[in-house]
Order: C-alpha cells, then sequence, then structure tokens
C-alpha cells in the first residue's frame, strides 16, 4: 500500500520540492542584490571622497541606491516568512516526512493563561 501512496503522490510531492527551491533561489538573488547595492553604495563614497563624482552627481546616484534598497527592504518585510509550524510536519527532499523533535509544535508544554 505504501508503494502505491508514493507513486500517487510523487507528482505533488515533486512539484512542491521544485517550487520551494524555486523560492529559495529567488530569495538568494534578493540578498544577492541587496548586498551588491550596499558595494555600489561604499564605492560611491569612495568616488566623492577622492573628488572623481561631483556632489550633484553623488546625490542623484545616492538617492537612486537608496530607493532601490528601500525597495528591497519592503519587499522583504512583506513577503511572509516561512517557519516550521506553518509548513506541519517537516519533508526532506524525496518528500518524506521527518519526525519531529520532542516538544516541537507541540501546545501541550505552554503554560497555562
Amino acid at each position: 500500500m505504501l508503494l502505491v501512496d508514493d507513486i500517487l503522490l510523487f507528482p505533488y510531492r515533486s512539484l512542491t520540492f521544485i517550487l520551494r527551491e524555486v523560492h529559495r533561489a529567488a530569495q538568494e538573488e534578493l540578498v544577492g542584490e541587496s548586498e551588491a547595492l550596499t558595494v555600489s553604495l561604499s564605492e560611491l563614497y569612495m568616488m566623492l571622497e577622492t573628488n572623481r563624482i561631483t556632489e550633484e552627481e553623488f546625490e542623484a546616484r545616492e538617492k537612486e541606491i537608496l530607493d532601490r534598497l528601500d525597495q528591497l527592504q519592503e519587499a522583504e518585510a512583506a513577503s511572509p516568512r516561512e517557519t516550521q509550524e506553518d509548513e506541519g510536519p517537516q519533508a526532506d527532499a524525496e518528500g518524506t516526512e521527518k519526525p519531529r523533535e520532542e516538544g516541537e509544535g507541540d501546545d501541550s508544554q505552554l503554560p497555562d493563561s
């Protein structure tokens, strides 16, 4: 019976795995873009200090970079964080469930109010 269940659920588990990997890659790309913008801002400050750009050029570029950083931070704050409680039982790449640790996701450990 378990073999039949695995065969029937394979497409769902595969799709779930692929979507999680795409989501993870997108999150890494956003982090990479944020770091690149931070580096660009540092380089911009160095260019101003060495008089390679004018004050006006600096202000215009700084505004663009800071606006983009703000957009990234707002997008990050708006996206819900995945938590283990929301996902239910943990599953590995093959879709098999991992056992929960003792007390993990268990409300019986909470003190009475």
